[in-house]
């Protein structure tokens, strides 16, 4: 692909991204599946494109805005702005990859050509920003952010913009984490130990993973260090029942199930539960391929599920990963910051109220209930926790250090319950409190 073309894809990819609610990178597959004939480097330098742009929209948009040239920012727009701030090219250097050629974009308008002259020679950052635009968040997310980080609050989110590593957690099911290392550098890829898990692996450069033996036969997940945490913190062990709550994709469910494992398979009972039969669909070749075929799904109803109403007290652990803002994830995702309002904040808050208040009926005496988020704003957290240890009086908060000693070792973490992120970590941003019932 020529650069013209290249920018072209990227424009295309950007319109597809901001059109829809789906992950950059699900997007990004699916566009290059339909192109076969981009190259691995085209794929690359598009995606490099399109996420940088991405990273650095507030910025373009506080730039595009201060022009007073009266223009919405659009995805010509800001590739034009991410060109003169951020690639220094010059008006007459944009015109030349804007040249209308065969799969180029179409030529500048007035307007466009306009707006690259203004913008030429501009840093990306000035001084006039606002903190939000600065940093790029939200704007109402400001106060939260604020007071949760008064003293380190470009630290936390300037690690929240920037590129995250790959982490694999090894299924314990199958291997040991000396076998998955020793298997992918066989494979030629370069990994080391994860600093707080003690099943993770962080690969050292981008790599393919499904070529590789490892993968294949099942024994490494791509899992998040703090995810793997998270589960790990669940304490599940063979001969209980546990319940992952929340499912989603699967990527906990399978940690738990390796939890319970021993000689190879899970002793106990583990169901995975969703208010989407699609997405437990889909979680069903990767329980396949881990060995963990033994793992039941349940499709759960939003409202007075009879399944939940007929399995009341008997569960050990109950995992309640609960859908979120997603704030912690950004690296992975930073078009996610802008796909949430206060409105949709407030829908959010009553509806992880409304989960807890139905996984709490499935604890037993003496179980365990796990309340986790990858979210950074305390009030799907701290705040969250509060509210449910207020109007559930059976359950008892228990010490994040004694949970984190007795489930996966190490220099415990400091506070009542755990708060993983980018800049304090290195892991996404994640939020656990355990609690128990009297």
């Amino acid at each position: 692909m020529t650069p013209g073309a290249r920018m072209e894809a990227a424009i295309e990819l950007l319109g597809l991204i901001w059109a829809g609610n789906d992950p950059a990178d699900r997007v990004g597959d699916e566009y290059f599946r339909k192109r076969r004939y981009a190259g691995s480097g085209d794929r690359r330098a598009v995606n490099e494109r399109v996420y940088a742009i991405l990273r650095h929209r507030a910025r373009l948009d506080w730039w595009i805005e201060r022009t007073g040239l009266g223009a919405g920012p659009g995805p010509r727009t800001r590739v034009i702005a991410e060109l003169a701030l951020e690639d220094k090219s010059s008006p007459q250097e944009t015109a030349r990859i804007f040249s209308g050629a065969t799969h180029c974009p179409e030529p500048l308008t007035a307007f466009e050509n306009e707006l690259a002259g203004a913008l030429y020679g501009r840093p990306l950052n000035h001084a006039d920003m606002p903190m939000p635009v600065m940093l790029e968040y939200p704007e109402w997310m400001d106060r939260s952010f604020s007071a949760l980080w008064p003293e380190r609050l470009a630290e936390e989110m300037s690690a929240l913009n920037q590129q995250a590593p790959v982490d694999l957690r090894v299924n314990m099911l199958k291997t040991t984490p000396e076998a998955a290392l020793s298997s992918l550098g066989g494979d030629y890829l370069e990994a080391e130990p994860t600093p707080l898990s003690p099943i993770g692996l962080r690969l050292t450069a981008k790599a393919r993973l499904a070529g590789t033996h490892a993968f294949k036969k099942g024994w490494i997940e791509v899992q998040d260090e703090g995810s793997q945490l998270i589960s790990l913190l669940c304490g599940a062990r063979p001969g209980m029942n546990v319940i992952d709550f929340c499912a989603g994709g699967g990527g906990k469910a399978l940690a738990l199930a390796a939890s319970m494992g021993a000689d190879g398979k899970i002793l106990g009972t583990l169901t995975a539960c969703d208010i989407s039969g699609y997405r437990l669909e889909r979680m069903i070749p990767r329980l396949q391929r881990a060995g963990a075929e033994q793992v039941q799904t349940r499709i759960v109803a939003a409202r007075n599920d009879e399944w939940v109403a007929a399995n009341a007290g008997l569960s050990d652990r109950v995992l309640a990963d609960v859908p979120c803002t997603g704030t912690g994830a950004w690296r992975r995702d930073p078009n996610a910051k802008w796909r949430f309002t206060l409105d949709d904040l407030d829908d959010l808050l009553a509806l992880q109220q409304r989960i807890l208040g139905m996984a709490r009926i499935l604890v037993k005496p003496g179980g365990r209930l796990i309340y986790a988020t990858c979210s950074l704003l305390q009030e799907e957290n701290e705040r969250q926790l509060a509210w449910f240890l207020e109007n559930h009086v059976d359950f008892q908060a228990l010490p994040i250090d004694e949970v984190w000693a007795e489930t996966v070792g190490g220099p415990p973490p400091v506070g009542p319950c755990l708060r993983l992120s980018p800049a304090s970590t290195g892991t996404d941003g994640f939020f656990c409190a355990v609690m128990e019932r009297r």
